[in-house]
């Protein structure tokens, strides 16, 4: 008994040590997320797409350009769904609606290869469409032209990017260190302390295991 508890420790310090070694391995894609914001209210990732969604008017449409695993904050537009400062000079006229459109083309970072962000990244505009119509139309009223692939994936926003759909792409992540870890990394590298501290307290409960199964004995 006392061996398998030292050896399970063991383990787990070992993988402990592993874990912080090995850089983890992200896959993502590189496309055009899809966000809607009604009333006012923040950005939220659209259940549906743009060809077959349907805002109201005062509602607003975003569409960001990122490497994203799909709802996470990077991959929303960098603007706030803002609708009366973008379409307050738009009056209303009988059967259209008003649909605040912001388009973030998203940065270098997140470029495809051998292609480059339009010199101006963020893109706004008020579309006044009949009062059916898609977000897939409001879109096109502010940045034509809009490309597609065959499965009807939105894939081109204004031209940009002229290649590609939806690519996976596989990207190294790492947490932020904290400053013992930073510090750990100056001198020498090796396993961070937080890790060597967790490490140490699994040891210890293994100890106290290990002492408890002796006494029984």
């Amino acid at each position: 008994m006392p061996i398998r508890v030292a050896g399970a420790v063991t383990g787990a310090l070992l993988t402990l040590t592993a874990v912080a070694a090995a850089p983890a391995q992200a896959a993502g894609y590189r496309y055009w997320s899809f966000w809607e914001s009604a009333g006012g209210k923040p950005w939220t990732y659209a259940t549906q797409g743009p060809a077959t969604a349907r805002p109201a008017d005062g509602d607003a449409l975003g569409f960001r350009f990122a490497i994203s695993n799909g709802t996470d904050d990077m991959s929303r537009p960098s603007v706030a769904p803002d609708f009366p400062g973008i379409c307050g000079d738009v009056e209303k006229k009988d059967g259209t609606k008003r649909i605040a459109v912001v388009v973030d083309f998203g940065g270098p970072l997140d470029a495809p290869p051998g292609e480059t962000p339009p010199k101006k990244l963020i893109e706004v505009g008020c579309a006044q469409v009949r009062e059916d119509a898609t977000g897939a139309e409001a879109l096109a009223a502010v940045a034509k032209p809009l490309r597609y692939d065959s499965a009807a994936m939105l894939c081109g926003i204004a031209g940009y990017p002229a290649r590609g759909c939806g690519e996976q792409v596989t990207e190294k992540t790492s947490a932020a260190p904290t400053a013992s870890q930073a510090k750990a990394s100056s001198d020498g590298g090796g396993p961070s302390v937080g890790v060597l501290a967790g490490g140490a307290a699994v040891l210890a409960l293994g100890g106290a295991a290990i002492w408890k199964a002796r006494r029984r004995r």
